[in-house]
């Protein structure tokens, strides 16, 4: 039985027993019935509108999952990205001033940037299979499959 359903019993209860507003116990007795009544109502209209929030929560969820897929995993499997999820960083050094620059892998896809240092054009080519980015000139274990 549901809190509104005790209610409207309760006061079902009373008006069978024929308790009328002629006395002050009678008067008293009838208005916590009320009371009673309109408390369920608002439980009840809290509680649906719980549902409709825990609703809204689910819907908000799925579609952060879907936004956590689009931004954390690509097509490769992650390998734009170190094992704790951050980007790859790559150290970039201007030939004009000497500046040592960070960027990640969506900067080097753009192909160029200018120096923050000097304003020098930085041209960036890079063969995608090559993972070491350097064409195995630094000894990684490219240059031993050769």
């Amino acid at each position: 039985m549901t809190i509104s359903e005790k209610a409207a019993y309760l006061k079902g209860l009373a008006e069978g027993l024929n308790i009328g507003c002629e006395t002050n116990e009678a008067k008293l007795l009838n208005a916590i019935i009320d009371l009673l009544g309109d408390m369920a109502e608002e439980f009840e209209n809290v509680n649906d509108a719980i549902s409709d929030l825990g609703d809204e929560v689910d819907a908000i969820s799925d579609d952060l999952e879907d936004v956590e897929e689009v931004v954390f995993n690509d097509e490769d499997g992650d390998e734009d990205y170190e094992e704790d999820g951050e980007p790859m960083l790559y150290t970039v050094k201007c030939p004009a001033c000497g500046n040592e620059i960070t960027v990640d892998e969506d900067v080097l896809e753009l192909g160029s940037i200018k120096c923050p240092n000097c304003s020098e054009p930085l041209e960036f080519e890079f063969d995608e299979d090559d993972e070491c980015g350097c064409e195995c000139e630094c000894g990684c274990s490219e240059s031993d499959k050769d």
